[in-house]
């Protein structure tokens, strides 16, 4: 038994090789994430008499690369969650925090959870750049969200509330009616200049060169909201230009959205559980691809149990003699990505409501009986994934086999 510590940082990794009974079979030492590197890592392994397994923690991407070259060369590796090996033999009262320490500290985990090691798989290739997309799109949404908060602020200076006009969705383009509008009439004097049938005749050309629906009445609404309205910043180049600047920051970053929303379901449509999963109610051609992206290839989950803990959805136990409480919250230890997914997906269900839908139907009875928001929607994100468990994993147990 060799059990072989890597604690891996960005560029480079600390290795300690442990045997049982404290036997160093080498001492904590540096490899650089290079070819060659690597290699004589791999070298060393394979010269050292005995079954060896590789243990790492999945901490970020960078052990990934690391993980996926020691798998191919025939060795065991299992990366394992940083939780557990930092809760693991806590038994000093010394603080030590080193890279060093670290991956003995693996090692030791290693050897004493030897036979429960799961190995690492190489993740499907389309699967690993749909979740690099969605995360790239959400980092592109919270970016997206920050620079619309910072144009309302901008806008209510100049043309206050002028984004509550229109609760259009945005375009598959990325732009949205409310940001175009502030985009031409960027100051409430660019309106109270004109006369009202003058603003009507522009806007009007203004939603045709812009293609959106023309309505009289909202003109002269718009105008006459306008006429009472007090600008803080006068109109000038300076506020035209702070104004304009803002929205193409927001359009171009709503572009970026649009996006890869668009290519994460062109590219979800390639995996075979696409269809199944697109018939569950709350999920469409947004949702969709990020619940795949974030939960995978399903048929790596033992049981229904498995998916709702890596979701961090499942409900806890407080149990001690002949107490037992009753209602106990969520582990949330698992991805926090996907219970953001899941509870846009139940969002979506308490709005359009279902009623054949049984996951609804047991939130909506949750919500009945008088239980908190937060519980009713967790409770539906537990159910949603064990019918999600499975309905996928029946569909694709009788899929012919790709290959």
């Amino acid at each position: 038994m060799n059990a072989v510590g890597i604690d891996v940082s960005k560029g480079k990794s600390m290795v300690t090789i442990l045997r049982p009974f404290g036997e160093i079979v080498s001492s904590p030492f540096e490899i650089k994430h290079t070819s060659s590197d690597i290699h004589s890592l791999i070298k060393l392994i394979h010269s050292i008499e005995g079954e060896s397994r590789v243990v790492m923690e999945h901490t970020g991407r960078y052990y990934e690369a690391l993980a996926h070259q020691l798998s191919a060369a025939d060795l065991f590796v299992s990366a394992v969650n940083p939780k557990l090996v930092k809760d693991f033999n806590n038994d000093s009262l010394r603080k030590i925090k080193s890279d060093k320490a670290d991956s003995v500290k693996i090692a030791r985990y290693a050897l004493d959870k030897w036979q429960s090691l799961e190995p690492y798989s190489i993740t499907d290739e389309l699967r690993a750049q749909l979740k690099v997309m969605n995360r790239q799109f959400h980092f592109y949404v919270k970016q997206k969200t920050a620079m619309k908060n910072n144009l309302i602020g901008l806008i209510d200076q100049t043309y206050p509330n002028a984004n509550t006009y229109f609760n259009s969705p945005t375009r598959s383009d990325g732009s949205q009616k409310w940001v175009d509008f502030v985009s031409t009439y960027w100051h409430v004097d660019c309106i109270r200049k004109m006369s009202l049938n003058a603003f009507v005749e522009h806007y009007q050309n203004w939603c045709k060169r812009k293609k959106y629906a023309f309505n009289k009445s909202k003109a002269e609404e718009i105008y006459t909201k306008t006429k009472e309205l007090v600008p803080v910043f006068p109109k000038n180049e300076i506020t035209k230009h702070i104004i304009r600047q803002a929205v193409d920051q927001l359009n171009s970053t709503s572009v970026t959205v649009e996006t890869i929303r668009t290519l994460m379901n062109e590219t979800a449509s390639k995996l075979p559980e696409y269809s199944i999963v697109m018939q569950f109610k709350g999920i469409g051609p947004s949702l969709g691809p990020q619940l795949m992206a974030e939960i995978g290839d399903v048929t790596r989950f033992t049981h229904k149990g498995a998916l709702t803990a890596f979701a961090g959805v499942d409900p806890g136990v407080n149990e001690s003699g002949s107490y037992a409480q009753k209602s106990v919250p969520t582990s949330k230890r698992g991805s926090s990505n996907l219970r953001k997914t899941l509870f846009q997906v139940m969002d979506v269900l308490i709005k359009t409501m279902p009623q054949d839908d049984p996951v609804y139907q047991f939130m909506d009875r949750k919500r009945t009986q008088g239980k908190p928001y937060y519980v009713y929607m967790t409770a539906g994100a537990n159910k949603f994934l064990r019918i999600y468990y499975g309905r996928v994993k029946e569909y694709l147990s009788v899929l012919p086999d790709p290959s």
